[in-house]
């Protein structure tokens, strides 16, 4: 638990409020500025309108919009075209945001439980009336289809509603020791500082999962959003602010990919902070874990999956498909809960591989986010759309089947079509990784034992799906499954009142639920003597 001292003035430059509608800077053939809106390039459906109210360009720290000397771009990873540019934060400017998070925190962990009830619910409204602007932010800057951006901000706010309510709900317990005169207590106390390292593949809900519990518990954060998708991270500021969050209880300190490194690590390093919560891949969480480790900050690690999706010979096969397709292509297989092995018993294999193309050929299409009929966005950048390229080839060369798709779209570099494999092994890459990308390869199996063992073979272990109508096997796999959390005849899991998180090298702590709020807090023993 932070104690909190007076800091000297750390020499943050202090600039006014900006002015209402300040919004991204125009650059020549990306933007068009109308009368109160920043016109996103036209698409084939037609002008996707942006807020400007909710467009902002620099970090936000303080309470305060601050530039940086340096800027970086943000890419339309539809087209390819710069959306706008961000203030590029470096060392110092984190380390003041990091001191003015420390200060609100000697305030803000005394603000009644009700209080930030009340703040958090106002931001949670705030969210709701803006949704369909905050979605469109998502998907102009991740290609992510705008029915499935609109989804995602509405279960983002959820998580502030939700902890919003936690908030209230942070008890202690009486405990009563062998000696007459003595009573223990335990308190539950804000941690202090927290530092919020978030992704681009939900650019809003991974921020409000970790904030809202933060908040809630008393702490205050300095988030550093992904540098595809930083606009979404200081959309949020911008309600936070209009919600009256207090200044310094959400910063946000957006930097390009060249400073994430040093970024990271002054976050992890330094002494004010005293939490690290991180989602990513497993490669950088252990940097920031070591980084972490010489001050013993308290860190949750969201970090990557290779789900397992098993369909037995007992399964409904037009259900276990329907499941599959949901859990495998949603957000174009960028998610880290995505299926990314499809083992499929002997007896039901043929039929589950012959429906499986079906629904990919009829049900899914590609496209640009913003146009109606798309299912199927782009991939972040080229180096996504180059693993894919690099596992289908790998397979291929090895023995593998291609059912359908198999090729970069012809809309642009950054598509990819939804591809099934047959015929797969466990020597392939994309049996052995995690490929974050449209790809779904189907590796036959004879027994239940045989299944359970490819699938708890990985070093990771976040999420897990089986369809089963055996009752007993579903007791049995349900458990001996090597995940965090498993879908039983279900390929959608995550709800903010479960628990989200993994074993193994895919993480550390559980967010959401009843549970994420103790991420944020310290447990402290009181014991009451002479009575």
């Amino acid at each position: 638990m932070a104690t909190c001292f007076r800091l000297r003035s750390f020499g943050a430059q202090r600039l006014p409020p900006a002015p209402p509608g300040r919004g991204l800077r125009p650059r020549a053939g990306c933007w068009r500025p109308a009368p109160g809106l920043a016109q996103l390039r036209r698409y084939a459906g037609g002008p996707a309108g942006l807020s400007r109210a909710l467009l902002r360009t620099d970090g936000f720290v303080g309470g305060r919009w601050l530039p940086a000397a340096a800027t970086f771009p943000v890419y339309d990873p539809a087209s390819g075209a710069e959306l706008g540019t961000v203030a590029d934060y470096g060392v110092t400017e984190t380390r003041n945001a990091v001191r003015s998070a420390y200060e609100a925190f000697c305030s803000w962990k005394g603000v009644s439980a009700k209080e930030r009830s009340s703040l958090l619910r106002k931001w949670y409204d705030l969210m709701m009336q803006n949704k369909d602007e905050l979605a469109k932010i998502i998907t102009a800057e991740s290609g992510k289809p705008l029915k499935e951006a609109q989804g995602e901000i509405v279960y983002s706010a959820l998580f502030l509603e939700w902890f919003s309510e936690e908030a209230r709900r942070i008890y202690g317990d009486i405990i009563y020791p062998p000696p007459k005169d003595r009573r223990a207590l335990v308190l539950k106390q804000p941690l202090g500082v927290a530092a919020i390292i978030t992704p681009w593949n939900f650019p809003s809900a991974m921020i409000t999962r970790k904030v809202g519990a933060a908040l809630a518990a008393g702490c205050t954060v300095v988030v550093k959003p992904a540098e595809d998708t930083p606009f979404s991270a200081l959309a949020l500021a911008e309600l936070a602010n209009q919600a009256g969050i207090p200044a310094g209880v959400y910063n946000v300190i957006p930097c390009s990919k060249t400073r994430a490194k040093e970024v990271g690590e002054a976050l992890c390093t330094d002494p004010l902070i005293s939490k690290i919560s991180f989602t990513g891949s497993t490669a950088t969480g252990k940097i920031l874990l070591h980084h972490a480790a010489n001050s013993v900050k308290r860190v949750s690690m969201e970090l990557g999956g290779h789900a397992p999706f098993i369909v037995f010979d007992s399964a409904n096969v037009d259900q276990a498909v329907a499941g599959a397709m949901a859990s495998k292509f949603r957000n174009s297989g960028q998610t880290c809960v995505c299926s990314n092995r499809f083992l499929v018993q002997r007896g039901i294999h043929d039929s589950f591989v012959k429906k499986f193309a079906e629904a990919i050929k009829t049900n899914l299409h590609v496209g640009n986010g913003f146009e109606e009929r798309t299912t199927q966005g782009p991939l972040i950048n080229k180096s996504a759309v180059e693993k894919v390229e690099q596992h289908v080839s790998d397979a291929v060369s090895k023995g593998a089947t291609i059912v359908t798709g198999g090729n970069r779209h012809q809309l642009g570099q950054n598509f990819f079509e939804p591809t099934l494999l047959s015929n797969v092994t466990q020597d392939m890459l994309c049996s052995q990784e995690e490929t974050f990308g449209p790809l779904a390869p189907v590796i036959k199996f004879n027994t239940e034992e045989e299944a359970v063992a490819i699938a708890n073979a990985a070093d990771v272990g976040l999420a897990g799906y089986f369809y089963s109508q055996d009752p007993a096997q579903i007791w049995r796999v349900a458990e001996q499954l090597e995940v965090g959390m498993v879908g039983v005849n279900e390929g959608l899991i995550s709800s903010v009142e479960c628990p989200f998180g993994g074993v193994k090298q895919s993480g550390l702590g559980r967010e959401g639920s009843k549970y994420g709020i103790d991420e944020y807090l310290e447990i402290k023993y009181v014991c009451f003597g002479g009575l």
